[in-house]
């Protein structure tokens, strides 16, 4: 399965979530690939550590190669680097990347990933991190997913634009990937002694918006984490925050799993 985190504003956790749901998914024996699309390399930095700085051939590299005529384009898995973690992989960025973004929105290479990443075969998941806006490397993203994740992180402005970030989906899936589907909105930072996030979140649930549970709590274990290069269960894994997420993965993946095997009695019927 192919996941986007996706929302356009800066700082909901997007790269958070990316690197810690791929960490308990390879944890729990699903070998993991994370790609990241945000030139500010967090996902990158947050798996690889000091590595990810000097970490050659990577994501910018593919994208150069995309944009040079040749016969023979190398493999995908040539740009991919194992993380310390088993079973959890990194195609990372670097900010070098930013540079082609011009370019391969001119010469519409929108599905060069897509495309790039069907023959790979040897991961059960693909998490792919977005930079915080709408432009070529999210569209990328978005185009080779199957399932979008939104993070909401209990704001006001967030829940304005949840409805924005939906119909961009939903575009996204008419226009290029009939595939894809909101798994749903993650409550992220969640503070529940606080009476706002808690009114935020009831009031998406009574529009009927797919609200993810459990919600994913406040913590400065989170912060630690990213400055130790580790994701939570393996940084902090009896932690309430680690035990949050593995339910959250285990909703997700019971969901998917229930849509394949929807998506294979149908196919068996006709």
């Amino acid at each position: 399965m192919r996941w986007v985190v996706f929302n356009q504003k800066g700082g909901v956790g997007k790269s958070t979530l990316v690197s810690n749901l791929a960490a308990v998914a390879a944890d729990e024996g699903e070998r993991s690939l994370v790609v990241d699309l945000d030139p500010q390399g967090c996902s990158s930095h947050y798996l690889l550590g000091p590595r990810a700085k000097a970490a050659r051939p990577n994501l910018a590299d593919f994208f150069e190669q995309s944009l040079a005529i040749r016969l023979f384009d190398e493999s995908l898995r040539t740009f991919i680097h194992a993380s310390p973690f088993e079973g959890l992989d990194v195609l990372p960025t670097q900010p070098l990347m930013e540079t082609f973004h011009a370019k391969l929105e001119g010469r519409h290479k929108i599905y060069k990933l897509r495309d790039a990443l069907a023959p790979l075969t040897g991961y059960e998941h693909v998490f792919f991190d977005t930079p915080p806006a709408l432009n070529f490397f999210t569209l990328s993203a978005l185009i080779a997913a199957e399932r979008v994740l939104i993070p909401f992180d209990c704001d006001d402005f967030s829940r304005r634009a949840l409805y924005g970030l939906l119909e961009i989906v939903e575009e996204v899936k008419q226009d290029h990937n009939p595939g894809l589907s909101v798994a749903g909105i993650v409550v992220n930072s969640f503070q529940p002694r606080a009476r706002l996030p808690q009114q935020l979140v009831d009031e998406l649930k009574a529009e009927g918006l797919p609200v993810l549970t459990p919600y994913i709590s406040a913590s400065v274990k989170v912060r630690e984490s990213h400055q130790e290069s580790a994701p939570l269960v393996h940084y902090a894994p009896s932690h309430k925050l680690s035990g949050e997420l593995r339910q959250l993965w285990a909703t997700l993946r019971k969901a998917a799993r229930g849509t394949a095997k929807g998506a294979g009695k149908r196919v068996a019927a006709r």
